[in-house]
């Protein structure tokens, strides 16, 4: 895959520039209700356009739905199956590629001078990858790989970027969680609290951690779901660059595998924190969905080909990050170092060895962990 100048839309999209395809076109010459369709939960108490969408302002490429069934639903209503085994097909099940929607809409607030923040919304394609599958514990990486429509009406090149991982693990004793200030503290899990739960961990695009939980998978005919116990996080990207007013979200998640795809459904509440991390206030609650459907004619190869050349080097970036999750009971990492995330330099011999197209694992590893090593606040 050649390089091309989306290397740099992905740090900005990084840093919190819209970068998802927007559904919604540029309409400000007709009426709200015409330009952009209400939510349920718009809270229609005003004449004001506060329920235009922020989000992306890309264009992307139209995407065909999947018509039938995909095999992980047909393999998870096989007879005969154990739960465990049922629980191992719904997370093998979430891989594949997708049209994913994304919607996050404030619906009660709480401080005495609340004003409701805009919903956000935006979509991309994506495909989930396994990158490791053993018996207790399966690895699900998302990579974005995206189309847009340009001026001329011409398709640009593929624009791919690593996005989040989750990792599962079949009875976890330990989980890493989120404290507050961009630190994360081991806890320990009780063999009751764990038997027969799955540990879901959640990670950025730079591999480190972002939260992690445990809960348990429920099946029938109509679908199976995971629901987590509740986890406390921190801003994400669509939130960091553009609020101050709050430090955590704490809620639940929940993943819901059907016949033509998943739902990542959370319940989350928005809160600040005094300087030492103590509760100031919560400020509103958030309800989110992640709509992942799958699709069909849309071309993942050249996500394929970043998997098989690329894929080498993270996949030592995640030994450097367990190297450090194991000499840590309390992580506390810097925001950035010489104001670059850590995604940056990553990315960037991400990068560097899709030029080359071959890679050196020694080297790799050892920039990894050097480069993590610099961003770990001592």
């Amino acid at each position: 895959m050649k390089k091309t100048g989306y290397w740099w839309l992905m740090c900005l999209a990084l840093l919190g520039v819209s970068f998802s395809s927007l559904a919604y076109e540029n309409k400000d010459s007709k009426s709200c209700d015409e330009a952009y369709p209400r939510y349920v939960f718009s809270w229609p108490l005003s004449d004001e356009c506060n329920d235009k969408p922020r989000g992306g302002t890309s264009k992307g490429v139209e995407t065909i739905p999947d018509p039938e069934p995909h095999s992980g639903w047909a393999e998870l209503l096989k007879p005969g199956l154990t739960a465990f085994e049922k629980d191992r097909l719904a997370i093998l099940a979430m891989a594949g590629p997708y049209r994913v929607d994304f919607d996050f809409l404030e619906t009660v607030g709480f401080s005495e001078d609340y004003k409701r923040d805009r919903p956000y919304h935006s979509w991309g394609t994506e495909y989930v990858y396994v990158v490791e599958d053993k018996p207790e514990f399966i690895s699900l990486q998302h990579l974005m790989v995206m189309y847009f429509k340009q001026e001329d009406g011409s398709i640009s090149e593929p624009m791919v970027m690593k996005h989040w991982r989750q990792d599962w693990t079949y009875e976890d004793d330990e989980l890493l969680v989120y404290d507050y200030d961009n630190q994360w503290k081991k806890k320990k899990v009780s063999n009751e609290d764990r038997k027969g739960r799955w540990s879901q961990a959640v990670f950025q695009v730079d591999d480190s951690p972002r939260y992690e939980s445990i809960g348990r998978w429920y099946h029938n005919g109509s679908f199976s779901a995971w629901r987590g116990d509740r986890t406390t996080r921190p801003l994400p990207r669509r939130e960091y660059s553009v609020r101050d007013d709050y430090d955590v979200l704490i809620g639940y998640n929940r993943h819901t595998i059907n016949r033509f795809g998943w739902v990542h459904e959370q319940e989350n509440w928005k809160k600040a924190l005094n300087a030492d991390g103590s509760s100031k206030e919560y400020l509103a609650k958030e309800e989110g969905m992640g709509r992942y459907r799958r699709i069909i004619e849309t071309d993942f190869t050249p996500g394929d080909e970043y998997m098989k050349v690329a894929g080498p080097f993270w996949s030592d970036v995640r030994k450097a990050w367990n190297k450090v999750f194991d000499a840590h009971d309390t992580l506390k990492l810097h925001k950035s170092k010489d104001k670059q995330p850590l995604f940056m330099p990553l990315f960037g011999y991400a990068q560097e060895v899709m030029d080359k197209g071959n890679y050196d694992s020694k080297e790799g590893l050892a920039f990894a962990e050097k480069t993590i090593r610099s961003y770990i606040d001592q």
